[in-house]
């Protein structure tokens, strides 16, 4: 890890105190030991026997040669002072060279600080005193000797900061934004004073960084305070409707993904054929057809023609869930099943398919342990991606079916602007889709050996 300049940065952050007291330790024993009384006594030698002067001179008459053979004319003191900076590297490494050799023959080693460092914690009594002082060294070495613990924990850090720069985008966006939350909430006979009141209530008035570090706060902390318009506990608030929109996203995407695969497999393996077409036409509708207009037919058609199902949403009857999840799973359906087919296709037709069944496998055996293996990745990707844009884009079909989710929530409080619901609502949903995509590219790596053997630690 030491070898990698933003571990060496973590390492040397995380376990500062301890790093402090051996670094003092090394300093004394290449002092006491030695190494820098031999590389004086060398350098003298050396110095000595004009060795300096010599590799000066053959410094200096290379570059003249060199100048001359290009035909540029260079002054002698320009010359003289490039081939004493020449020489002084070339008689350090002299130096460096001479004091190896001595300390091997001394059967002596080299004092420094990664063996310093070594010899510090490799004493039982040293390293159980460092355990505090280094405790979070040690944690960040334990975690990074693990290949899935360094996988794992560089794409928590990584999440980390997707969402500081989602909160800062979104609330610059709010900040910049023209709307006056004051004046749309207090009304249009609100007066001057009255609208300073509100700002300096709710930190309006504050500059732009301190509110945007009361934000960030907020967040970390789960503590947003309360909402402009119903003065809510947003915290409070989004725990309650984030859990229905997730819900019914996760519902839909399993829903779709049992659907789509076996149709998207059926499909690549009847390549041209009459199911082949009908499938990939009905996804294609799928796609083409919007969720508003989906959710406004399924509601016309099997609540108010036919009696079937509930128009609206209710927590307490199952029922009430069919046609959202309907209505979202549509689009999502219809993509993975055209991935699944494409993407089989393409590996259907690799040679080592073909030397598979050449080798007498049957049909089945190819498919499922050959075929389907190498061909989840891009499928795995469009689940992840559209799993997102679902648990994102929910509002629409929360709103045509009365759902009181995250998605419409943000959408009746944008137009405040209510900043501290928009704030939570969006940056809790960029958690979650950040936490999904790491679990992607998790499974990435138990599907796809090729991504495993990349995974080292450090």
């Amino acid at each position: 890890m030491f070898m990698n300049p933003t571990y060496r940065f973590m390492l040397l952050l995380t376990g500062a105190p301890l790093h402090t007291v051996i670094y003092l330790v090394y300093l004394y024993r290449a002092r006491t030991g030695g190494h820098r009384a031999l590389l004086r006594r060398l350098e003298h030698e050396e110095l000595a026997a004009g060795r300096k002067e010599r590799l000066t001179a053959e410094a200096a008459a290379q570059l003249h040669r060199k100048y001359q053979f290009f035909g540029q004319a260079v002054s002698t003191h320009r010359i003289n002072r490039e081939a004493e900076r020449l020489a002084a590297a070339q008689f350090k490494a002299v130096v460096a060279a001479r004091v190896e050799d001595e300390l091997k023959r001394s059967g002596r080693s080299r004092v420094t600080y990664s063996e310093t460092f070594t010899r510090f914690i490799g004493h039982p009594v040293l390293l159980a005193l460092s355990l505090i002082p280094g405790l979070l060294m040690y944690a960040l070495m334990l975690l990074f000797s693990n290949a899935y613990g360094k996988y794992i924990t560089e794409r928590l850090v990584m999440t980390f900061f997707v969402i500081i720069g989602v909160v800062f985008i979104v609330f610059t966006i709010l900040y910049l934004s023209p709307l006056n939350p004051a004046a749309n909430i207090i009304g249009e006979t609100a007066t001057a004073e009255q609208i300073d009141s509100f700002n300096k209530l709710y930190g309006l008035d504050q500059p732009y960084l301190v509110q945007l570090w009361r934000t960030i706060k907020g967040i970390l902390t789960f503590d947003l305070g309360k909402s402009f318009a119903g003065n809510e506990d947003v915290t409070a608030s989004i725990a309650k409707k984030f859990p229905v929109t997730l819900t019914l996203t996760v519902i839909s995407t399993l829903a779709a993904v049992l659907i789509a695969l076996p149709i998207g497999l059926l499909s690549a393996t009847r390549p041209n054929s009459f199911p082949d077409y009908a499938f990939m036409l009905i996804a294609l509708i799928g796609l083409s057809i919007p969720n508003f207009w989906q959710g406004l037919i399924l509601i016309l058609s099997f609540s108010i023609k036919l009696h079937w199902l509930p128009p609206t949403y209710n927590p307490e009857n199952p029922m009430t869930m069919i046609m959202p999840v309907i209505v979202l799973g549509t689009g999502l359906t219809a993509a993975v099943a055209r991935m699944t087919r494409s993407s089989t296709l393409e590996v259907i037709h690799e040679d080592y398919i073909t030397t598979a069944r050449a080798k007498g496998l049957s049909r089945s055996q190819v498919l499922w342990k050959h075929a389907v293996g190498n061909a989840l990745i891009p499928i795995i990707t469009v689940i992840g991606l559209q799993f997102g844009a679902m648990l994102g884009g929910a509002a629409v079909t929360e709103k045509v079916f009365n759902i009181n989710g995250i998605g419409s929530y943000i959408v009746d409080k944008q137009f405040i602007p209510d900043i501290p619901i928009i704030m939570g609502g969006v940056v809790y949903t960029a958690i979650t889709i950040s936490i999904v995509n790491m679990v992607i590219d998790l499974m990435y790596a138990f599907i796809d050996p090729r991504i495993r053997s990349k995974m080292k630690p450090y």
